[in-house]
């Protein structure tokens, strides 16, 4: 018991310091950090030693859901107590099954209340401070998603048009409007939290296939909703009065095209293109919470000479941004392959027992200046 209020107080006194630093400092701060995969499945000592070497490689974010039971309580705090807060993804709002068959319009705002509030509270009261909410993961992809129907033909990337007269377009539109009401709410418990008042609130993590309209190209699986069109119908409807950030989720195409040009272009076209500096009129900052360059190579000791040249490269893309206030926030995907798995998460960079030459690239914010 007299661990948790030493865990209190601490937790109190920083959440003094985030709340008291000057718009300045919160403007000029880019959070670079990392996902870590289903740590839950994790023994406390395997997680331990996860979250140690996390700390040491200089990162103090990590972007994980925090599961409503006690397995997640006890992570949140074992991350505290490594120094490392969480950026939460949020998968639990009120009946929504992102990953089934309970479509995003059937999402309870009274049930998302009552669960994710003691969840709240019990992190709280143990002087847990949070780098973000992020509600939700990639609601305008039809794989996490249910409200996208699977399409018959090629894959399509659905419009502002259909979104108003086209019957898929409209049940995704429906949805889009069910998730700002839970939004609301957990803006609500947000602005009424002890510690979290000033934690940021962003939209879901929106992806995208870099392309303006019409048919997707042939490897996609489902119809989407682009960014900017997902990003301009929430904001009709409310949204810039609910977060205070737009998620998004970057994979450069480093496999098919070796234009350095042509990657910039599309990050400027299709992903940060609705980005604004905070307090802007005309939007939000933005935080790339996904983003990652694939080494398939399964071996140890890993060659990732290549790839840390294309992380450098697509540090040097997001840089304008950073400097400018529009980008807020960078968490590469992933530190760690799922644990359990089979095979090696391409993108990871936690290898043969250490963090790669692009992993250290990848966690250092001081390249963003």
């Amino acid at each position: 018991m007299a661990g948790d209020k030493i865990i209190a107080v601490a937790g109190v006194i920083l959440g003094a310091v985030l709340l008291s630093a000057s718009p300045a400092q919160a403007r000029d701060a880019v959070v670079a950090g990392v996902n870590v995969i289903n740590p839950y499945i994790l023994g406390a000592s395997e997680q331990d030693a996860m979250l140690d070497a996390i700390h040491a490689s200089g990162v103090s974010v990590i972007r994980a859901s925090i599961t409503l039971d006690d397995k997640g309580v006890d992570y949140a705090e074992r991350a505290w107590k490594h120094g490392i807060r969480i950026e939460w993804l949020i998968y639990h709002f009120g009946g929504y099954d992102p990953f089934g068959k309970t479509p995003l319009s059937a999402a309870d705002p009274d049930r998302f209340r009552a669960t994710f509030q003691p969840i709240m509270d019990r992190l709280e009261a143990k002087g847990i401070v949070l780098a973000g909410y992020e509600l939700g993961n990639e609601i305008n992809l039809s794989g996490t998603n249910p409200e996208f129907a699977r399409p018959t033909g090629r894959a399509r990337q659905l419009g502002p048009a259909d979104l108003e007269s086209d019957p898929q377009g409209r049940r995704v539109a429906q949805g889009f409007r069910q998730y700002l009401k839970i939004l609301a709410v957990l803006k609500d418990i947000r602005d009424h939290s002890a510690l979290n008042r000033q934690t940021p609130i962003m939209t879901a993590g929106l992806g995208t296939y870099d392309q303006d309209d019409g048919p997707l190209p042939g490897w996609a699986k489902g119809d989407i909703v682009g960014i900017h069109t997902t990003l301009s119908y929430l904001r009709a409807h409310g949204l810039d009065d609910l977060v205070d950030a737009y998620a998004v989720h970057i994979y450069p195409d480093t496999k098919h095209d070796s234009a350095a040009a042509l990657r910039r272009e599309r990050i400027a076209r299709y992903d940060l293109a609705d980005c604004r500096p905070r307090a802007s009129a005309g939007g939000k900052p933005c935080w790339v919470t996904e983003w990652g360059i694939d080494n398939d190579s399964p071996g140890c000791p890993v060659d990732d000479t290549q790839r840390a040249r294309l992380v450098e490269e697509i540090i040097g893309d997001f840089r304008p941004y950073a400097r400018q206030g529009r980008l807020a926030g960078l968490l590469y995907f992933a530190w760690n392959s799922a644990p359990g798995a089979s095979s090696i998460l391409a993108s990871s960079v936690w290898r043969c027992g250490q963090l790669t030459k692009a992993g250290q690239l990848a966690v250092d914010a001081g390249l963003l200046r």
